[in-house]
């Protein structure tokens, strides 16, 4: 076989890990579907919700009324599944009730079973099969219901899936769009937030969209690329209504290029940079900054983890010279921490204080009445400003942020 030549072309092997594709269909002839899709009693229903989330007086819609972040993620599924013949989905009660959280709820009234169906509980036979069906020219959807169990398709998601394109020399796609539901309110082995596992590996483009606007648009894009990504969705915020772009969720076809992130709202003070669904939790901590201490916070939405585009960050951090980061994902070794020491070295000049981590605790996640105790909190994000970067007048502290308790908790381990 040929040698790469890395002396001539230090990139070349880079220039593999993904192919960047941008098709349409896999291949040309007619999807098999059971009825048109403007008649699924889901499309149906959802054209009698409300497409943005907030009233003329800006309080949201009731749950029931609201396009939901779900309802973005169904429509651009399953307008692929109208474009692409070879586009299959499956996973656990994939077919039943809609899936395990009624993403999927219309699906089995427009599409045969081959084409949309129910895998045994076998994370590893699910990631893996997937894996072949796109080496043989498919484009697939298959689904781990729960993050914490991609450890049981681990070869599968961190050996296969991401290094097939680059180990052919790009001659194999790898179109598969796995999605994994980040989990909330159920213990130790299902409620944690994997990102920075997956984002660690090098061939995995990783998003976390928190918003219907952009659960759709960003699903259009992975399902129009040839590249594995994969697909994180928390519970949390399955329901949420569209609370951030003016116009609402469009009901026609877009696309939001992954690796772009986004300025939820605009600041001048300090930068707030969260991944998923955090984003709830900064928009809180914005408020009580402006309206208590007049205090001007940018919001930012990451949206991707890989690849990510530093630019908006790096601009806002050079307007605010502060910028505080959070997730729900544990903090140590989180993504968090690799984007604050990136942030550290492209910003360095503009910054006035290190940037801030907030992530969850170090810890198994405990039973539901405790989750707030692990994951962060409002008064968790305002008390690791006050206490690391500038102090909020009349400010009290609950929670530890200084320099010996993190020493302290790195000493224990936890």
């Amino acid at each position: 076989s040929p040698r790469m030549d890395l002396e001539t072309d230090p990139d070349g092997i880079g220039k593999l890990m993904f192919s960047n594709g941008s098709v349409d269909k896999m291949e040309n002839r007619r999807p098999e579907v059971l009825m048109p899709k403007e008649d699924n009693p889901r499309v149906e229903q959802i054209r009698r919700k409300e497409r943005f989330g907030l009233d003329k007086n800006g309080k949201p819609f009731s749950k029931v009324k609201s396009f939901q972040l779900r309802d973005g993620i169904f429509e651009a599924i399953l307008d692929r599944f109208y474009k692409d013949p070879t586009l299959i989905a499956y996973g656990e009660e994939n077919r039943d009730w809609g899936g395990a959280f009624a993403v999927y709820r219309g699906l089995t009234e427009a599409l045969p079973y081959n084409r949309l169906f129910n895998a045994s509980i076998s994370e590893g036979a699910i990631a893996g099969t997937a894996i072949g069906y796109a080496m043989c020219g498919g484009r697939v959807i298959p689904e781990i219901m729960y993050c914490d169990f991609l450890g049981r398709a681990g070869d599968e998601v961190f050996n296969q899936l991401p290094k097939w394109q680059a180990m052919s020399g790009n001659i194999l796609k790898m179109p598969v769009v796995l999605r994994v539901s980040v989990g909330s309110k159920y213990g130790a082995q299902h409620s944690q937030d994997w990102s920075s596992i997956v984002s660690h590996i090098p061939g995995l483009k990783v998003v976390f969209p928190a918003t219907p606007y952009d659960a759709k648009g960003i699903m259009n894009a992975a399902l129009q690329g040839t590249d594995p990504v994969v697909f994180l969705e928390s519970q949390r915020i399955y329901d949420v209504g569209e609370w951030f772009h003016k116009g609402g969720v469009p009901e026609d076809y877009y696309e939001i290029p992954i690796g772009e992130p986004d300025i939820k709202r605009d600041g001048k003070d300090i930068t707030i940079l969260s991944i998923g669904a955090t984003l709830y939790k900064v928009i809180e901590v914005a408020d009580i900054l402006e309206k208590k201490y007049d205090i001007s916070a940018e919001v930012i939405d990451a949206r991707s983890l890989v690849p990510f585009d530093y630019e908006k960050v790096l601009e806002s951090v050079k307007k605010t010279g502060r910028i505080i980061l959070s997730s729900d994902a544990s903090e140590r070794g989180s993504y968090l921490k690799d984007m604050a020491q990136n942030i550290t070295e492209l910003a360095f000049d503009y910054l006035d204080a290190p940037p801030v981590v907030v992530g969850a605790r170090n810890w198994i996640v405990p039973a539901h009445e405790m989750e707030d105790y692990f994951f962060p909190q409002t008064d968790w994000i305002l008390d690791a400003i006050h206490t690391n970067i500038f102090p909020l007048d009349g400010h009290n502290i609950k929670n530890d942020f200084s320099v010996e308790e993190k020493i302290k908790r790195s000493r224990l381990g936890v």
